[in-house]
């Protein structure tokens, strides 16, 4: 353990989070000593310095200026908890902090990473500038205070905290969720320039990567979201250095997978030497092999030609089971389970075609399904899969195109494909890799997010993630397909349309923007500033009384709630500006929903640390907004027993009346989904049946034909 404390003070110290030195030194202790001598000690110095380095490493959570998150993360300005303790405010920048705090009068109860690998003056500065920012009247911190504070025998907490706070486990879970790509149909590139291992050493390790480190850092380690992971950069850092960043995870939103118990010391050196060898490149994923995959399961011409049963299906929801590889088909009507179908993995999205019959799932398996609605029950009439890891599908729904086409888009290989919308054969194959959208250097993994039909031209509007581009795929003529290219910003994730269903907005949620696309124009009407990583689903769009139509977004990274301005003729001055801004329970929020019969506005958090937070809802009266929000314990309601109970993805019924929640839990614990009345926000109804498995997206038929939220 003591030569583990020394590796990781040395490898923190030296190497820090974003930058690229030597390899550690044998004698942390000295190295503190040497700091000490040539570190800042005048105020306004250590101000600057303090400043620069709480940007960087504390503002995410804390916030700019000082304020932190309600519910989630305690403030610094004005802390009694920070200025009644000297040294407990250094030990807790350097040893981090686990377990129930009250700051203020108010009780936090989230994870401070330590910050153990800073050096001592870093340190040193950071607690100085806190100390008299923001209304603080404290004390100077020097480097020898951080020097004494530390010791010798460094105390870097093990075992227990669990998360970095801004990448929780579910936010791991969902940015990095485990690929569909079998690391068998991979070639080990076992090379001479990397540690030793062995045949199955490599194996296990590509197994891990893919499982739990592709989502981030791509395929080919190229960095995505996360940073690259290329040889020239890890055999640089060394094993040592590999070992402590998995262990401990880093600010920058690297968890720490060995401290909270998710990988074993040997799984991280394994990792550690695997990093240092060549990533194994899985096989393309072409025509012959689409084809062979495809099964038409019964024929268009012996599917029935008008439902077979009573129910309204166009109130019919697709529930995705995400652990169970399966999609629930749930009447909106009755709440009856019509039908469980075996799907791809961890299905993404649902999503319908133009005439309401046929349901498109795709797995993150890159499988995609067409279920029958017309059949009692529903059935999968055909598959495919058109990769080995992907994301999104669409159908057609421009006048004279209804159900004629579908479309997927792969996150490998990095590709979209057209398929027949009866059968899904597929007919094209196009490849996204290329330029980015900012540095103009070529990618080799740009991967397909979001995919949506337009309204106004026989298109597909293709979100491609890394390059930051989006293209206009004319389907009209698929033997000659004509692209059109929009340059947006990195890294397009999700997005919806305006209520006119002329304007897409989504976001570049690594950029912190929401690009505008004018669809009957063809072109980008506005790149528009929002903050920490925003997350809209598909949004919302509702009529805001003082600024007109705008549609709206959350985030990850904090508790805003942003508006934008959605009316360009009407409403000009507003238009694609941040009109409002209100803030939520917390960061971590995945989805807002709205409709166009309700007065509501709905705003989940799944991924926020706080329980409290993630197993319930917020809801705003958009009549009056200023007021704040009401929160309803969902989980609560769904009285389930044990597990974390996340609260996901408002979604509404057909008759706008309704709106259904899935609470989340662990797979072998009971899930829930639950039925609030709009109108009263009050408890309606429960579907609880052990088939519901690990519930997560929810799509309504009519809603999902219309793009209505």
């Amino acid at each position: 353990m003591k030569t583990l404390k020394k590796t990781l003070l040395c490898a923190g110290l030296v190497l820090g989070l974003q930058a690229c030195a030597e390899p550690p030194q044998a004698d942390p202790l000295a190295e503190h000593k040497a700091e000490m001598k040539t570190a800042t000690t005048d105020l306004k110095s250590q101000m600057a310095a303090g400043e620069k380095l709480y940007q960087t490493h504390c503002s995410a959570c804390h916030q700019g200026d000082g304020q932190g998150l309600k519910g989630a993360f305690p403030p610094l300005a004005k802390s009694d908890y920070l200025m009644e303790n000297r040294n407990r405010a250094i030990n807790t920048v350097i040893a981090g902090l686990t377990g129930e705090v009250e700051v203020n009068g108010v009780k936090y109860n989230a994870v401070m990473p330590n910050f153990a690998y800073l050096k001592d003056d870093e340190v040193a500065n950071i607690v100085t500038y806190v100390m008299n920012s923001w209304g603080n009247k404290g004390f100077q911190v020097s480097a020898s205070e951080v020097t004494t504070a530390r010791g010798v025998n460094i105390q870097v907490p093990t075992g227990a905290p669990a998360d970095h706070p801004t990448t929780s486990k579910t936010a791991v879970s969902y940015e990095g969720a485990p690929s569909g790509i079998n690391p068998e149909d991979t070639v080990a590139m076992i090379d001479s320039e990397g540690p030793a291992m062995n045949q199955e050493e490599f194996a296990y390790a590509t197994k891990i990567y893919f499982e739990r480190c592709a989502g981030c850092h791509g395929v080919l380690r190229k960095g995505a979201t996360g940073k690259p992971l290329t040889t020239d950069i890890t055999r640089e850092k060394g094993t040592d250095y590999l070992k402590t960043l998995i262990t401990y995870g880093s600010p920058a939103g690297m968890p720490n997978w060995g401290t909270s118990g998710d990988f074993s010391e040997q799984e991280i050196d394994t990792l550690a030497r695997f990093l240092q060898h060549e990533p194994p490149e899985p096989p393309q994923w072409g025509m012959e092999e689409m084809k062979a995959s495809w099964k038409v399961h019964i024929k268009p011409e012996d599917r029935p030609k008008k439902p077979q049963h009573k129910r309204n299906y166009e109130n019919f929801f697709s529930v995705t089971l995400r652990d169970s590889g399966e999609v629930a088909i749930i009447d909106g009507d009755t709440k009856e389970i019509v039908n469980i179908l075996k799907t791809g993995y961890a299905v993404h999205i649902s999503r319908t075609s133009a005439s309401s019959r046929y349901i498109y799932t795709i797995g993150r398996d890159a499988k995609v399904d067409m279920i029958d609605l017309f059949m009692d029950p529903p059935q999968i009439v055909s598959t495919i899969k058109v990769g080995l890891e992907a994301r999104s599908v669409e159908t057609s729904k421009y006048h004279g195109y209804e159900d004629k086409y579908a479309i997927a888009g792969s996150y490998w290989p990095p590709q979209y494909t057209i398929m027949d919308g009866d059968t899904l054969e597929p007919k094209r194959i196009v490849s996204t890799r290329g330029m980015t959208v900012d540095t103009q250097e070529y990618h080799p993994e740009p991967r397909v997010a979001a995919i949506v039909a337009s309204h106004q031209h026989p298109e597909f509007i293709v979100n491609i993630k890394e390059t930051g581009k989006i293209l206009l795929v004319d389907y009209s003529d698929i033997e000659n397909l004509s692209v059109t290219t929009i340059n947006a910003a990195r890294f397009l994730h999700d997005g919806g349309w305006d209520r006119s269903k002329r304007y897409f907005l989504t976001a570049a949620n690594k950029s912190n923007k929401i690009a505008v696309i004018d669809s009957k124009e063809r072109k980008l009407v506005a790149l528009t500033d929002v903050d920490q990583i925003p997350h809209p689903g598909r949004g919302a769009n509702i009529e805001d009384p003082d600024f007109g139509p705008v549609w709206i977004t959350s985030a990850l990274g904090n508790d805003k709630i942003t508006f934008l301005g959605t009316d360009p003729e009407k409403h000009a001055d507003n238009a694609w500006k941040v009109v409002r801004t209100l803030h939520g329970q917390g960061g971590g929020s995945l989805f807002v929903k709205s409709h166009p019969k309700s007065k509501n506005l709905w705003v989940d958090a799944p991924l926020n640390p706080d329980p409290a937070i993630s197993q319930s809802i917020a809801v705003y009266d958009i009549n009056n907004l200023d007021k704040g929000y009401e929160v309803l314990p969902i989980a609560e309601w769904a009285d389930l027993g044990e597990g974390p109970k996340r609260v996901v993805q408002p979604e509404y019924n057909a008759h706008g009346d309704e709106v259904w929640f899935s609470v989340w839990n662990g797979k072998e614990q009971r899930s829930a989904i639950v039925i609030v009345d709009d109108k009263t926000r009050k408890l309606k109804h429960i579907i609880k049946d052990k088939r519901i498995i690990t519930p997560t997206g929810k799509f309504n038929v009519l809603n999902t034909v219309e793009d209505i939220y």
